[in-house]
């Protein structure tokens, strides 16, 4: 591999680029405003400040939908810039090595690849690497040894429960729920419990804080606009609403962790057992999440200390260290 290469995570909420040159990491809202349907006008965390409060003319979006790439236009555009940004405006002939779901079809895989090939981004090699492999080797296990590991990312739209073994996945399930289904939940709450409509910034807001706000006994305070007046008004959510509407999510990630391990061979079983279950993924600290999974399991559940960026991390570690570089591949009938 050349020095100049990229790791890239495209996350459905987030995008995460690795820069081997620099050796830093660029973590941006995966989101684009484009106005009068052609030209852009904002992207990354600029057009995320602007969402859900910009007139018609300026559609903001976010390219990828359940993992995979609905409008890959769109994307094209986003990782162009954003690699601009990684490279100051000089960006080289480079590598590439994109993080990808394992349970999507060939062809949504093969999506990813044509995203960076057709970018006009110099790829002078492109492979991909599976991204509970990734996910493992930045939660610092070495994902190439024996012992099974089982890692469960929630991410925005869909949480990925795998089983690692050998450099490999022995097991993988994606299902639809992820932190987008959580703030859902938190806004028609509000909305049943309160005549109140909220946005799906101030439902994500309340879902991170709900941690503290518990600790301190405190309300969450939201504005919306009141359903019966149709005014602004500002309201107090007690955290006992918010919890109870998590509950039925944090069930289906939780009965589907159950549905990988009655699968699981008896000998990897057993070192899961041992080791617990590591989780990570950007919506994977909500309040209550993992002591609902050690409850229902009966497991150790290991927290990622930086799980919005696992999956870099390890992507960082297969470009630098040589041990982990066969752990990336080119897709069939696709190499450069």
């Amino acid at each position: 591999m050349t020095n100049n290469t990229f790791g890239i995570d495209l996350g459905t909420s987030n995008i995460k680029i690795y820069s081997r040159n620099d050796d830093e990491i660029l973590v941006e809202r995966n989101m684009i405003a484009i106005a009068n349907k052609h030209d852009l006008f904002a992207y990354g965390n600029s057009a995320f400040d602007m969402y859900e409060k910009a007139p018609s003319n300026i559609n903001i979006s976010y390219p990828l939908c359940n993992g995979v790439i609905a409008d890959i236009q769109s994307m094209q555009t986003l990782l162009k810039y954003f690699l601009a940004d990684v490279s100051k405006n000089n960006l080289k002939q480079a590598d590439y090595i994109i993080a990808v779901p394992t349970d999507i079809t060939e062809v949504e895989k093969r999506a990813f690849y044509d995203l960076v090939k057709d970018a006009n981004v110099k790829a002078k090699k492109i492979q991909v690497v599976e991204k509970a492999i990734a996910d493992g080797l930045g939660l610092d296990i070495d994902v190439k040894n024996s012992q099974g590991v089982l890692v469960v990312n929630v991410g925005f739209h869909t949480t990925e429960i795998s089983i690692l073994s050998l450099g490999g996945i022995v097991l993988s399930k994606l299902i639809k729920v992820g932190g987008n289904k959580f703030d859902e939940a938190i806004r028609n709450a509000v909305r049943h419990e309160f005549n109140l409509l909220i946005g799906g910034k101030t439902a994500e807001n309340v879902k991170i804080a709900l941690k503290d706000l518990e600790a301190s006994g405190e309300k969450a305070v939201v504005y919306g606009r009141d359903i019966v007046t149709g005014l602004p008004v500002e309201k107090q959510i007690p955290t006992d609403i918010v919890d109870a509407a998590l509950k039925e999510h944090f069930n289906t990630i939780m009965d589907n962790v159950k549905v990988i391990l009655e699968r699981t061979p008896p000998e990897l079983a057993a070192d899961i057992f041992r080791h617990g279950i590591y989780l990570t993924g950007g919506a994977s600290q909500v309040n209550h999440l993992s002591e609902l999974i050690n409850q229902g399991t009966g497991l150790k559940v290991n927290i990622a200390e930086n799980p919005l960026q696992s999956v870099v991390v390890g992507l960082s570690k297969i470009i630098k260290e040589e041990n982990y570089k066969s752990v990336a591949y080119t897709i069939e009938g696709m190499s450069k």
